[in-house]
């Protein structure tokens, strides 16, 4: 039996990243995929500092309320795919960590939202969406916010692409 593909949303709890999740679900449903939610907390080492708490220490404390957001997304995704999605917090730099969690885990498709940011804003903020997409072990589907007036699209001819 061939084994399925395996989808992994990464999301931030924004609106960019909620209209991932919902494309991401649409492409588990399609290709009849796995699913997985993925969240990384990136730890500001200044508010650590001030605390005088070390980092894990600090993601910790607030690994409850990522649960519960991160239960709610699933629930969302849930509904809308009708079966499990699985979740996973990560804690550390949102890029890499996506990046190592999908060479880890044969990941087959990254889907991750942007704000679409540009000019000194993006060089400012940097984009996560863009350093997934330069350094990825897999394909990448990029999916903007509606108010961009952008919809997806496909910027490279993805293998999986003619599946049934």
């Amino acid at each position: 039996m061939a084994e399925r593909m395996r989808i992994c949303c990464a999301i931030d709890f924004s609106e960019a990243s909620r209209f991932a999740m919902v494309e991401a679900t649409d492409l588990a449903r399609r290709f009849e995929a796995e699913l997985e939610l993925v969240h990384v907390h990136e730890l500001p080492v200044a508010a650590a500092t001030e605390m005088l708490v070390p980092p894990r220490a600090l993601f910790e404390l607030v690994a409850v309320d990522l649960e519960r957001d991160i239960a709610a997304w699933r629930g969302d995704a849930e509904r809308r795919l009708g079966r499990p999605v699985r979740t996973k917090v990560l804690a550390g730099s949102p890029a890499a960590e996506i990046l190592q969690h999908a060479r880890d885990e044969g990941v087959d498709l990254l889907v991750v939202g942007t704000h679409g940011r540009t000019g000194l804003k993006h060089l400012v903020l940097g984009s996560v969406a863009e350093r997934v997409v330069r350094q990825a072990p897999c394909s990448v589907v990029v999916v903007r916010t509606k108010e961009t007036g952008a919809t997806a699209r496909t910027v490279a001819d993805p293998a999986w692409a003619e599946l049934p």
